[in-house]
């Protein structure tokens, strides 16, 4: 069996499982309350052929991929510096380590101020947040490499862009995708949160509107929308990992 079979297969089974604990509690709380799952995927079913549903899911999957990839990119090479650099790390490791406790999704109205209610303050505080994850990773794992491995390129003439190039980023890679990738269920929370006010476009608004209108049914069709983008992001990150750092396949072999 392929690994895209066993992939479809685990999914299928979850998806088996979560459908009969979901009629199980349809049928004790009743199909007003929740409606029957058949119900619901039948109705997604549909939903999936009108375009109302795909630009509502094409406004979210723009905003969370522009957050991922601002938060990669940004977090990424300063993971590597920090790591890598004593002094850098001295001067602002202090600063990183004593906020990233902090909940930053509560600096939402202040991005909402600077950036107004447009997509750029939805997409800033989604990158903050996953934006540390990598940072801190990456910074981590920089910080276990073993020294061996860099004095044996000191040792070969190599200087800080060899140890850079050659050592740090191989041991970085896999640390960043790995925060990116489970910071996908994270960042489609979050996701769900900033679209429930301000917008009229996009999977968390298309949720939060039909439960102000008590349409229990549209309102799974949001959430079953939105559960289909974090499937797609993790799986999209993890194929992008596995490009990334082919060479980790390599050496278990």
């Amino acid at each position: 069996m392929s690994g895209l079979a066993r992939k479809a297969l685990r999914y299928g089974l979850v998806v088996l499982v979560l459908g009969l604990v979901w009629q199980v509690l349809s049928a004790g709380l009743g199909s007003a309350v929740l409606p029957p799952p058949l119900e619901v995927a039948g109705a997604f079913v549909l939903a999936l052929g009108t375009g109302i549903f795909w630009a509502h899911f094409q406004a979210s999957a723009l905003r969370a991929v522009a957050a991922m990839l601002l938060a990669f990119g940004l977090a990424f090479p300063l993971g590597l510096v920090l790591g890598g650099s004593r002094r850098a790390d001295a001067l602002f490791g202090p600063f990183v380590l004593l906020t990233y406790p902090i909940p930053k999704i509560v600096f939402l109205p202040v991005f909402l101020v600077l950036l107004g209610l447009g997509d750029g303050a939805k997409v800033a505080v989604i990158a903050l947040i996953l934006g540390y994850q990598v940072l801190v990773t990456t910074r981590d794992g920089v910080r276990a490499v073993h020294p061996k491995y860099v004095d044996s390129v000191r040792s070969l003439g190599g200087g800080k862009w060899h140890i850079l190039w050659d050592v740090y980023l191989p041991a970085a890679l896999p640390h960043g995708f790995t925060a990116l990738r489970l910071g996908t269920g994270v960042s489609v929370a979050v996701l769900f949160f900033v679209e429930s006010f301000a917008t009229q476009r996009g999977l968390g608004y298309l949720i939060m509107d039909a439960w102000g209108r008590m349409d229990y049914v549209g309102m799974f069709i949001g959430i079953l929308g939105m559960s289909l983008l974090g499937a797609a992001l993790y799986e999209a990150t993890d194929w992008l990992e596995r490009r990334a750092c082919a060479w980790m396949r390599a050496r278990r072999r």
